[in-house]
């Protein structure tokens, strides 16, 4: 039997660490059960999907993955400045995670910039949006869909 290899059809086991070039951990499962995943079935961004492409089981990689195959850049439109009005009997703090519903009643998470009594300035990009990760993988095992 050949060795089977990550890409198109194939089920994934791995662990992972993601991490900001800091060194910080933004998630890993290296202290818990592996993550499984079908190739392609959007449990991971695509731009880390194909970075694992080729690899096997047993494989080991340190993989740099640049902002637009992560979450890409920042988008300026995604800053909005709301009236203060809108935030009665809330305490506001630089870096409060808010979470708003949009008109569909999807939540939409944003977090406080800065805000003064008038107007409160909230960020609706990704959190790690610009951000150079570093995606450290351990294959454990690689099969077909």
């Amino acid at each position: 039997m050949t060795e089977q290899r990550i890409g198109p059809d194939k089920e994934v086991t791995l662990h992972f660490a993601l991490k900001l070039e800091s060194g910080d951990v933004v998630d890993s499962t290296f202290d818990k059960a592996p993550a499984t995943f079908k190739v392609g079935d959007g449990n991971l961004l695509p731009g880390f999907e194909a970075a694992l492409y080729g690899f096997k089981a047993g494989d080991k990689r340190s993989l740099q993955i640049e902002p637009e195959n992560a979450f890409g850049q920042p988008n300026p439109q995604n800053v909005q400045v709301m009236p203060r009005t809108q935030f009665v009997d809330m305490e506001l703090s630089e870096g409060l995670l808010v979470i708003f519903n949009d008109a569909a009643n999807t939540e939409l998470p944003g977090v406080v910039k800065a805000f003064d009594e008038q107007q409160v300035t909230i960020d609706f990009n990704h959190p790690l949006a610009g951000k150079r990760l570093s995606f450290d993988v351990e294959i454990i095992e690689v099969r077909p869909a």
